[in-house]
């Protein structure tokens, strides 16, 4: 089996060739490329090889920009260092992704993948239809989330905008969505609390309840409460207690640093 190797790291690329030849010594290296404009070159300048191993960050870009670049006709393993969760489901045919560093038992199961996917017509509809599929999942799920920054509020007769660093929790409150300001300063906003939840950062926003988003640097004391649950003391001070359920203390306390 012909392979090409596209990684823009010597150590990486060196102990990826002795790994697929330490697998199978059929595996013939038929080429290496270390950024998206030798990638693209080496493809155009070649024949097709059986098979890509594709690092995602190269030195010039990510390797999206090759399938813009060029036609990609090989199956395609992708190399990241990206959470599997968030991987996971781009499992799809012909096309597979290791996490580095690269497991042996891993490579040996996605070359096995690939050897009983392997069939031409597939490769010619499937496969391309499954890589062009994947890159524009992945590219959105690798991008950096916009979170958001600000809100603008109505106070009195005119508009004013808020940072959301200055925001100390959001809260509901008989069907309404408000926020509270470190300065305790009470303004409503125009969303839900689902819909807040994923407009804000989750490394410094948590969802306690259904009534309440804290901000991590709000939370001056948590205290054990009954059936396992946690009580919140914040600042400012809201007018209600506020309590993290039992089924998401465990992930609370992770996320404030445990």
């Amino acid at each position: 089996m012909d392979v090409l190797v596209i990684e823009d790291e010597e150590l990486a690329v060196r102990k990826l060739t002795k790994l697929l030849q330490d697998v199978d010594n059929t595996i013939r290296i038929v080429g290496t490329a270390a950024s998206v404009r030798a990638s693209v070159q080496w493809l155009k300048s070649n024949a097709t090889p059986d098979l890509i191993l594709m690092d995602i960050e190269l030195a010039d870009g990510q390797s999206f920009e090759i399938f813009e670049q060029t036609p990609v006709e090989s199956p395609v393993i992708f190399t990241t260092s990206y959470d599997e969760y968030a991987l996971r489901a781009f499992k799809v045919n012909s096309i597979d992704y290791l996490l580095k560093p690269i497991k042996r038992h891993e490579l040996e199961a996605s070359l096995e993948k690939h050897r009983k996917l392997r069939n031409p017509a597939e490769n010619e509809t499937g496969g391309k239809m499954a890589i062009d599929a994947l890159v524009q999942q992945l590219r959105q799920q690798i991008q950096p989330t916009e979170y958001r920054k600000r809100f603008l509020v109505k106070h009195l007769s005119q508009w004013m905008p808020i940072e959301v660093a200055d925001i100390a929790y959001f809260y509901s409150e008989e069907g309404v969505s408000l926020f509270r300001t470190r300065s305790n300063q009470k303004f409503s906003v125009d969303y839900t609390l689902d819909e807040l939840e994923a407009m804000l950062d989750p490394v410094q926003f948590f969802r306690a309840n259904r009534q309440f988003i804290v901000d991590i640097n709000s939370v001056q004391q948590i205290h054990p409460y009954f059936n396992n649950k946690l009580k919140l003391t914040l600042k400012p001070s809201p007018e209600e207690e506020v309590l993290v359920s039992r089924e998401r203390a465990t992930e609370f306390k992770k996320w404030m640093g445990k």
